[in-house]
């Protein structure tokens, strides 16, 4: 009732009171020439039916010149596609995702089309077979005086048999920069949800159980799933940001699966299961390693002088990161490196670079400071010669005019150099290009400890025996 009450009042303020003052006015200068229509114009009931039938009229008027001159269209664009198939046996290609569908009528029916465009584009292909067919695209007329065209109409569809195989799934850590820097990633471990029931004081109860998964099983068209290389499950460690992450078991959820080809290249393919979860094992280990500053280039320091001391400003780094990795680390290498003919003290700020694996460095940046002295030179006799990267499969021996001990000849700051013995000395020569057994001549180097000095091996070459195990 409040409806028609609502109608009424619109069309009697908007329409019948001023097409009745327009009658009346009408009727007030005809009154003296029309005795019988100034009677039917003061008829109050009169007034009002000969006022709504001329706005009906005006109405109809309107509307119809609205239909004749004014043929608008609009156009959907992007409509889903459903296709009427069996997708457990069948594989379908060149069917689109979506089309367009340009609707054409009036301002108002198209209006009210667009509020009703739920309507899906369907394609029924339950009756047919494997091969290439042409079909036709179906679209329900939301309002049947609008016209509706689609783009495309049709289209041409291949129906496969649809085969299977299974694939192990390699993981990858994407977005490893948002998980805090302490923590490292020990273990990861796919499972999917499977719900049970249980039965509790006799009550049935479901609950969710967790299986561990490390294959998927890919589906499609036979010469399209052999070109599946490798699946990956795509786990997002924004999921694991800030105070999210924990030490321990973390659940990261709706883990994507990716199949892709040979060339890296992302496959459009059904996989079973599509989403997975990852339980992520954090932990945040620490190590404390000592600072040792490797001087390159020693030798542009300028004639006469040498390094008398080596000063970092930080004696020690604590490293962050699982702790195998920590395992093989027991110091931490940074690299100074002299310029030429340098002659005074020199002061260096450097970049810590981060050893493979490790997650956080307790510092970033250290400072150096080199002083120079007055050179002198020594000699330390009985260095021992050892032998580096000697391919597996071969023994080496000394040859009867060579030595097993050299002679090392030392250059720097006296105080520096008096205090180093045999001991501290490494002679070696480089056996990694050893191809076949016999008698060879390599050259000797020889390094120490202490990377203030400059190590010169008496002999600058020695004769060796390669002999095959």
């Amino acid at each position: 009732m409040k409806l028609i009450k609502s109608i009424y009042k619109f069309f009697d303020k908007r329409v019948i009171v001023p097409v009745t003052r327009f009658i009346t006015f009408i009727g007030g200068k005809l009154k003296t020439f029309n005795k019988p229509l100034e009677m039917l114009l003061k008829t109050k009931s009169s007034t009002i039916i000969i006022s709504l039938i001329v706005a009906v009229i005006i109405f109809i008027l309107v509307d119809r010149s609205n239909l004749t001159l004014e043929n608008n269209a609009e156009v959907l664009y992007n409509q889903p596609v459903t296709a009427v198939y069996n997708n457990e046996e069948y594989v379908i290609e060149g069917l689109p995702e979506t089309v367009d569908i340009t609707m054409i009528g009036s301002r108002a029916n198209l209006y009210l089309a667009k509020q009703l465009s739920n309507q899906t584009i369907t394609v029924d292909l339950s009756d047919l077979g494997v091969g290439t067919h042409q079909v036709n695209l179906h679209y329900k007329q939301a309002i049947s005086s609008v016209q509706y065209k689609l783009d495309p109409s049709s289209v041409s569809v291949t129906i496969s048999t649809k085969q299977s195989l299974t694939k192990d799934i390699d993981n990858e850590v994407i977005n490893l920069e948002k998980l805090n820097s302490k923590f490292a990633i020990n273990n990861i471990k796919l499972v999917t949800a499977k719900e049970v029931k249980e039965v509790v004081d006799n009550k049935e109860e479901i609950k969710e159980t967790y299986e561990e998964l490390s294959t998927v099983i890919v589906k499609g068209k036979e010469e399209t799933i052999k070109k599946v290389a490798i699946v990956k499950a795509l786990i997002n460690m924004d999921q694991l940001s800030g105070s999210n992450a924990k030490d321990g078991e973390n659940t990261v959820v709706d883990v994507p699966l990716v199949a892709y080809d040979s060339e890296g290249q992302k496959m459009n393919i059904e996989l079973v299961p599509s989403k997975v979860r990852a339980i992520v094992s954090l932990e945040s280990s620490s190590k404390e390693v000592p600072i040792n500053v490797v001087v390159k280039n020693i030798e542009n320091i300028e004639f006469g002088k040498a390094i008398s001391s080596i000063e970092p400003s930080i004696e020690k780094v604590t490293l962050y990161g699982s702790a195998e990795v920590l395992d093989g680390i027991n110091k931490l290498d940074v690299e100074i490196d002299i310029p030429k003919d340098l002659k005074n003290d020199k002061k260096y700020t450097i970049a810590i670079k981060k050893p493979s694996g490790v997650r956080e460095l307790s510092e970033r940046t250290i400072s150096v400071n080199v002083e120079l002295g007055d050179q002198a030179s020594t000699e330390v006799p009985g260095v021992k010669i050892s032998y580096r990267n000697l391919p597996s499969g071969f023994l080496v021996q000394a040859t009867q005019d060579s030595t097993t001990e050299v002679p090392v000849i030392l250059k720097g700051v006296e105080d520096v150099i008096s205090n180093i013995s045999a001991s501290d000395i490494e002679a070696y020569v480089d056996l990694k290009d050893i191809t076949a057994e016999g008698e060879v001549t390599v050259k000797l180097y020889a390094t120490g400890k202490d990377s203030r000095v400059t190590y010169e091996p008496r002999v600058s070459e020695v004769k060796l025996l390669i002999i095959k195990k």
